[in-house]
């Protein structure tokens, strides 16, 4: 389960990495064709901006796991970590 989570977060980081990448070259594309000052370019690199921060608040919130949380990744079928549904 770890493992299939811990692949899920690293797709989803090369994922939005990518994201990032393709959104800074639209963004080039677009202010080439439509002029750095144009409406169109300013929404483009608010785009890659916003990718950006996701990818911050990604990676802060992944550094602010309790040691609790970080025994749980590593070890996700000890009693400690089990959840119970109810």
């Amino acid at each position: 389960m770890t493992t299939t989570l811990n692949s899920f977060q690293t797709a989803e980081a090369t994922n939005l990495e990518e994201a990032i990448i393709e959104a800074i070259s639209e963004a080039r594309a677009t202010c080439e064709l439509d002029g750095s000052n144009s409406a169109g370019c300013a929404v483009a690199w608010d785009i890659v901006e916003e990718l950006q921060a996701e990818k911050a608040d990604q990676q802060q919130a992944k550094s602010n796991k309790t040691s609790l949380e970080n025994y749980c990744d590593r070890h996700p079928e000890s009693v400690e970590c089990l959840i119970y549904d109810l």
